[in-house]
């Protein structure tokens, strides 16, 4: 009887213990990180206004936009609804995957960098986005810094900070610059010239002004990046104007204050500049073409999408660039 008793008292005691222990694990503290998951992609209701700052809820309550606060909570529902995947991982070096089946697109968040000092925590994220398995770079390089802190035990979103790196020795950057400023020397070349020879002269403009038209779609697809990364619940901006807004009282979704006026007017270098195939909330696609005008002739037309691969095709039509444009060296 002593042993069966000792028996059942070590039973007891290790079933205490695990339970304990269950108990214990369960009631681990939130961190930074999960908290951001949680605000950003839960498919809970409210979880977003959770983690804001008391002072920015009550001013948000008062001015009455509380309410329109709440789709940000609904991302990750979004994004199934679009036959999206999306998953998202507490810890390691990714914090959010999303991939487009259909079209095989896929972006990665990317932790940079998380830095815990007591009840604050800076969780630094970079974006690489995938086509086909294959990683596509952008000569900008945006990174944004969320700022945590705890209030009344929950880590509340305190600050956030984006920067654009640029890589001034990287040959794609130079590239988009030096296209450009190509494209205006030999336009300008081609208009000093005068009527001393009509040939040479049609020629030398044509290559010009593609070279300037090129390094157009390459500052486009460069905004549309930065325009993503900093207004991650819009996506990509569906229309040029978007991207524009110079003039305006500050920067949002619909001034993003990233492209001249004159580019976002749509008109430029005898082109015709357009957004289409995009839209959803976030939007995550689109398609960029430039066709030349009505006065123009004989000229190329030139497209991209998400993927910043520029294409063109020598009919000048949208349609056959798009589906089986030539890539632009």
């Amino acid at each position: 009887m002593r042993k069966l008793g000792l028996v059942l008292s070590s039973i007891i005691l290790c079933s205490t213990s695990l339970l304990c222990e269950q108990g214990a694990a369960h009631a681990a503290p939130q961190t930074a990180r999960q908290a951001l998951i949680e605000m950003l992609f839960s498919k809970t209701p409210g979880t977003f206004l959770k983690h804001l700052p008391a002072a920015t809820r009550g001013a948000l309550e008062e001015s009455g936009a509380l309410k329109n606060l709440e789709q940000y909570s609904l991302i990750a529902s979004q994004l199934q609804t679009q036959g999206k995947r999306l998953e998202t991982f507490e810890t390691g070096s990714v914090l959010v995957s999303t991939e487009d089946p259909k079209t095989g697109q896929k972006v990665e968040v990317i932790v940079e960098n998380d830095a815990l000092r007591g009840d604050e925590d800076e969780i630094e994220l970079s974006f690489q986005a995938y086509k086909s398995g294959q990683a596509q770079r952008t000569p900008f390089m945006p990174r944004t810094t969320f700022g945590m802190k705890m209030e009344a035990g929950i880590w509340k979103l305190n600050e956030i900070a984006v920067t654009i790196r640029l890589p001034l020795a990287d040959r794609d950057f130079l590239r988009s610059i030096t296209d450009a400023m190509k494209g205006q020397a030999a336009a300008l070349a081609a208009s000093s010239a005068g009527q001393t020879s009509p040939r040479n002269d049609t020629s030398v403009q044509v290559a010009g002004d593609d070279r300037a038209v090129i390094g157009a779609m390459r500052t486009i697809l460069t905004a549309e990046v930065t325009y993503a990364t900093t207004y991650p619940t819009a996506g990509f901006a569906c229309t040029l104007s978007y991207l524009d807004g110079f003039g305006g009282s500050e920067r949002n979704e619909h001034q993003a204050m990233l492209i001249h006026s004159g580019l976002a007017s749509g008109k430029r270098y005898g082109y015709v500049f357009s957004i289409s195939d995009c839209g959803g909330a976030p939007a995550n696609a689109f398609h960029l073409t430039a066709v030349p005008n009505a006065n123009s002739y004989g000229r190329k037309a030139f497209c991209a999408d998400q993927s910043n691969v520029i294409r063109s095709s020598t009919d000048g039509n949208a349609a056959t660039c798009l589906a089986s444009g030539t890539p632009v060296p």
